[in-house]
């Protein structure tokens, strides 16, 4: 019984810090990018990555990078 609590809060701790650190975002653009055409070219991890701080940058109400 122990171990499937700290397997479960393991497993919520995960999600929490996937979420909060924004790597569960990829996944979801997969994941949406599928359903709406099994065919389409889904952008490599590091192209996401990219094109998303580059749209965070280019957007004034994100706040800036100074560096």
């Amino acid at each position: 019984m122990t171990g499937v609590r700290v397997r479960a809060a393991l497993a919520k701790a995960r999600f929490y810090v996937r979420e909060f650190s924004g790597e569960a975002a990829y996944d979801r653009y997969v994941a949406h990018t599928r359903s709406h055409d099994p065919a389409a070219e889904v952008l490599t991890r590091r192209a996401f990555e990219h094109a998303r701080t580059d749209a965070r940058e280019a957007d004034p109400r994100e706040g800036f990078r100074c560096c």
